[in-house]
């Protein structure tokens, strides 16, 4: 797959339950901060983007765990953006273990973007994003 964002990460002791994994609550952490920064090195800033009273939003999470991760392992979290209907868009992300390049964990976000009034519509800067791809 040809991924349009990656960035790395390294398991926290805290962020491990009491079976000594990451728990499984702490992977949409990983995946938000991974989609935040995407958009951050295409030039957008969330926090910006709120205060223009744009609110990108997730509308439907599939997480699929193949394995765990542990305390002090090193990962990455790929991505890669796609619009799926008029309102819709797709950040499509899979977490690989490093070295080894083990696949932990796929994920389909599902999101959109309301105006101030909270009805849905893609503003520019997206649409800019998928003339990407």
């Amino acid at each position: 797959m040809q991924y349009a964002h990656e960035i790395e990460f390294k398991v926290r002791d805290y962020e491990c339950d009491l079976q000594a994994v990451v728990n499984n609550a702490v992977y949409q952490n990983y995946l938000e901060h991974a989609r935040h920064e995407f958009l951050r090195s295409r030039g957008i800033d969330f926090a910006e983007v709120t205060a223009q009273g744009i609110n990108l939003v997730v509308t439907r999470a599939q997480l699929d765990y193949h394995k765990s991760l542990v305390s002090g392992d090193t990962f990455c979290v790929r991505s890669l953006l796609r619009r799926v209907s008029k309102l819709r868009f797709e950040f499509h992300q899979d977490v690989f273990r490093l070295p080894d390049e083990t696949l932990m964990l796929s994920a389909s976000i599902i999101g959109t973007s309301l105006n101030q009034q909270g009805r849905p519509f893609v503003p520019e800067i997206l649409q800019d994003l998928f003339a990407e791809g």
